[in-house]
């Protein structure tokens, strides 16, 4: 599905980022993965060859601008293209608005939104000179419904998917697609936010097992198979789409 495509992925050392860039390298990308903590790239990237796939790891810290412009610009220079951008990079603070600090809520708003901007920006002006590409952004079910006690994550992950429906709506007829990736309840450390808002790993189980009418996780593997399917040309007339993966707890 991805043969020979060029993909750049963001926090890409763990979980669902991992999954995915894993994912697209089965299906024959070639997978930049970057992570804030490089030996995790490094780790993501092991696997990548371990299944006879083809990439580079570096590390990236995406709150920081000219790093992001540099590593598209490298992406390019080495590989002559970009047609997939994951980026998945992300923050989940708990806490109600008395809760949640001015500063919080700056850092929130760094990592679900800014860093995507900046990153989606960046790879516009490649794609647009090859002809189009796919963007995805990870945003979060948070993004299409509202969580108690979540405001800094439910705000910038609407946030996240408004932005995202906006550049579809710029750059389709440049070929350049725009999705946001919604994930619901999937079992990584990612969910370390809930769980404490929530009271704990086992008030968390309970949600899941009661309120998500699959009543289970979800699993990397699951959400890998969303970025893959947004990545290639089974989506080709796709663009601006929210894709919420979670097992109807939405519904």
């Amino acid at each position: 599905m991805l043969k020979d495509r060029i993909a750049l992925v963001t926090a890409a050392g763990s979980g669902i980022g991992r999954a995915g860039a894993v994912a697209m390298a089965r299906e024959g990308a070639v997978v930049i993965v970057t992570d804030l903590d490089g030996g995790l790239a490094q780790e993501t990237l092991a696997q990548i060859e371990a299944a006879g796939g083809r990439g580079a790891a570096f590390a990236l810290d995406v709150t920081e601008d000219a790093a992001c412009a540099a590593m598209v610009a490298q992406v390019v220079a080495d590989w002559g293209r970009i047609d997939v951008l994951h980026s998945h990079a992300g923050i989940q603070i708990p806490g109600r608005a008395e809760d949640v600090t001015p500063a919080q809520m700056d850092a929130a708003w760094a990592l679900n939104v800014r860093a995507h901007f900046v990153l989606s920006r960046a790879v516009i002006a490649p794609m647009r000179a090859q002809g189009g590409g796919s963007v995805i952004v990870t945003a979060s079910n948070s993004g299409c419904q509202y969580d108690r006690g979540m405001v800094s994550y439910a705000t910038t992950k609407h946030a996240a998917v408004a932005m995202v429906k906006q550049m579809a709506v710029d750059y389709a007829a440049e070929n350049i697609r725009f999705n946001a990736l919604c994930p619901g309840f999937v079992d990584t450390p990612f969910n370390a936010g809930f769980e404490t808002q929530m009271g704990g790993r086992k008030a968390l189980e309970s949600y899941v097992a009661g309120s998500i009418p699959m009543g289970r996780w979800a699993s990397v593997e699951e959400i890998a198979h969303g970025i893959v399917y947004l990545a290639s040309d089974r989506s080709s007339f796709v663009t601006g789409l929210a894709l919420v993966i979670d097992g109807g707890e939405m519904l």
